[in-house]
């Protein structure tokens, strides 16, 4: 018998291969991936949110405008800090820094909520993935 099926069975002797849940070839990678990519988009989005505030935020303009570039270079950090188990919780105490951030102006509590979520649902993702 030659084929498909003769390739899937394991020779006698050596130990079968533990069984991916996933299906993917490096979960671990591709969960970094997933809270990288996340937080690269928050930022592009977050860059973005500076012209408007420089027009809508009035007199909170400027600690608005400060506000939004720390979380950005925040969020650069921990995209690069993926690896670390910590750098999940850190993702998520930056969220809630930018729902605070709505004291300074709603859009900014805006894309707090918008990745907030985004942020859950990639922690939600990662806990199915590496269990």
């Amino acid at each position: 018998m030659s084929g498909p099926e003769e390739d899937a069975m394991p020779v006698e002797g050596t130990p079968a291969a533990a069984p991916r849940p996933s299906g993917l070839k490096n979960p671990q990678a591709a969960v970094r991936g997933l809270g990288a990519g996340t937080l690269a988009l928050e930022v592009i989005v977050l860059l973005l949110t500076v012209a408007p505030l420089a027009v809508l935020a009035g007199d909170r303009r400027g600690p608005a405008i400060t506000a939004v570039l720390v979380a950005s270079v925040l969020a650069i950090g921990l995209a690069g800090c993926m690896k670390h188990s910590w750098a999940w919780t850190a993702g998520a105490v930056l969220q809630g820094l930018l729902l605070l951030g709505g004291f300074l102006h709603w859009t900014v509590a805006a894309v707090g909520v918008i990745f907030g979520l985004t942020w859950a649902y990639a922690m939600h993702v990662r806990r199915t993935i590496l269990g």
